[in-house]
């Protein structure tokens, strides 16, 4: 049985609303980013401090590739709401389970205690506590490859962090919806989803990205710039002193001033050949601080502040065409 109204991407509110954020993720989705990872992982305590290992596609695919990536441990820890929960070890050979004195919440001292004798973090975080999952991860200085939604790239604290050049979308998710499995218990609410032969739920839910702070090679590939600035295409904004582009496609080759551009963007995002000036409502030059841009009195979507950076080959390219 399925549903594909369009309004899938309701889901991710009705989950912050009802802090229903059990999301199992889909192991082709898991498998096509991870593969750009394999040397990073190697010799690496990988923490899946976000999973239920009963029905988790994170532990699947580590215990299937644990020798194939060279792991050192893989261990997940499992939340509970009102009771105990447990942690999950597995050394290459033989799998531990032990019981937790709290309910394996990744705030609880004891994930906290096994986060700091980690290397990485991989996995599904609840949608809700996003800002503070990853300020966690930031202050504990970890290495991690985690699953949110494109929208928290807009988020004060987060985008902080992209400007800093901390963290960055993954490789893998640029467009599209991802279908995630939920629990037996999920209300099924006008939103995109299906019921297998088995019984099983899935939603699928829009604007899926992955985030982290481990580098790839496909991260410092230039966007391919071939439009020509013109003042009529590209309209100040009342409020700020930037030109807007609608589609990173429309980047304009020839305009070396501040270029608001929409957040996906960061798909692409090559940091040798952009600058990150700030984002529309948290710009700190901005008069209009906390405010969206407008053009004609009219507000734009969330828009991402960028400046080009002009190498000598591009200039170069540049000074000899007709």
């Amino acid at each position: 049985m399925t549903n594909k109204n369009p309004m899938a991407n309701k889901n991710l509110t009705n989950a912050k609303k009802e802090k229903n954020d059990e999301f199992y993720t889909q192991l082709s989705d898991i498998e096509k980013e991870l593969r750009h990872y394999k040397e990073h992982l190697k010799n690496k305590i990988v923490f899946c401090n976000c999973d239920d290992p009963e029905y988790s596609n994170f532990w699947s695919y580590f215990t299937l590739n644990f020798k194939h990536l060279e792991l050192k441990k893989l261990v997940a820890t499992h939340y509970e709401t009102k009771k105990p929960s447990y942690k999950l070890e597995f050394d290459g050979n033989i799998t531990i389970k032990t019981k937790l004195k709290q309910n394996g919440d990744f705030r609880s001292l004891e994930c906290i205690d096994i986060l700091k004798e980690s290397d990485i973090v991989v996995t599904n975080p609840p949608f809700s506590p996003f800002r503070e999952y990853v300020a966690q991860l930031i202050e504990y200085n970890k290495k991690f490859i985690i699953l949110g939604n494109v929208n928290a790239i807009t988020y004060k604290e987060t985008f902080k962090l992209i400007k800093e050049n901390k963290i960055w979308l993954g490789q893998s998710i640029h467009s599209g919806d991802r279908e995630f499995r939920v629990p037996d218990s999920y209300p099924l609410k006008a939103s995109g989803f299906r019921i297998d032969e088995n019984g099983v739920k899935y939603i699928r839910v829009k604007g899926i990205r992955w985030f982290t702070n481990i580098d790839f090679n496909e991260r410092h590939e230039n966007i391919t710039l071939y439009k020509k600035y013109t003042p009529e295409e590209y309209p100040f904004y009342d409020n700020y002193n930037a030109i807007n582009v609608n589609k990173v496609s429309e980047i304009p080759c020839t305009y070396d001033g501040v270029i608001g551009v929409p957040i996906t963007f960061m798909d692409k995002y090559n940091p040798e050949q952009f600058e990150i000036i700030g984002i529309d409502r948290y710009v700190e030059d901005n008069p209009h601080y906390g405010k969206r841009f407008t053009i004609k009195n009219r507000e734009t979507y969330a828009r991402i502040l960028i400046k080009r950076k002009i190498n000598e080959k591009e200039v170069h390219v540049e000074n000899n065409e007709d």
